[in-house]
């Protein structure tokens, strides 16, 4: 793969995508949310670990589950979106590493380590929701990622019966596009970054 996407899908994927509060009354239909997911499994992880694990958040029923937990600048915005995205991380994921990542006793790497177990965890799930952003958008969807939430009620109230931990939200849909906000100042190439 050596080519370059043309600018309509830049442009749909990065220089004209918002963040998304406000959203049109349209479901997605739960065949989108599978591919949705095998795109996103596609993507690099350190040792192809695949620590992150995705609630698709859908139902009248899920969101007033999940409610109690966000912060009140984020309740509206979580329920009246299709679908809020629940981006957690299996502290186990080490678990499945025999069958992801069989070139190597991998799984060894974290059991003897909690540090690097929760720190791999951690930045791996990250890129991987980072990847559904990305994959949501190129499949025509808008997002809206967020981080104003309770993690211990959340966890007690979706996850308390396995190993999985909430790292953050995404609200997804489809956006009102006419009730976005202006795009905020970015950093600049010289305030972000450096070449050595």
């Amino acid at each position: 793969m050596t080519s370059t996407l043309d600018d309509n899908a830049l442009a749909q994927l990065f220089t004209e995508a918002h963040s998304h509060v406000s959203w049109q009354d349209k479901a997605i239909p739960e065949v989108l949310i599978k591919q949705l997911y095998d795109m996103v499994k596609l993507c690099p992880t350190s040792a192809n670990c695949s620590p992150a694990r995705f609630v698709f958040v859908t139902s009248q029923e899920g969101k007033q589950k999940l409610k109690p937990s966000l912060s009140k600048g984020n309740v509206e915005k979580t329920m009246t979106a299709p679908c809020t995205v629940i981006v957690a991380y299996d502290e186990e994921f080490y678990e499945e590493l025999p069958t992801l990542f069989p070139y190597a006793d991998a799984k060894s790497w974290f059991t003897s380590s909690p540090e690097a177990a929760y720190e791999t965890a951690m930045r791996n799930s990250s890129m991987q929701g980072a990847y559904l952003i990305s994959a949501s958008r190129a499949l025509g969807l808008d997002i809206g990622a967020m981080s104003g939430f309770d993690p211990n009620l959340l966890n007690e109230t979706f996850f308390s019966e396995n190993k999985w931990k909430v790292n953050f939200l995404i609200n997804l849909g489809y956006g009102d596009g006419d009730k976005s906000h202006k795009r905020l100042p970015r950093l600049t190439f010289e305030q972000a970054c450096k070449i050595i």
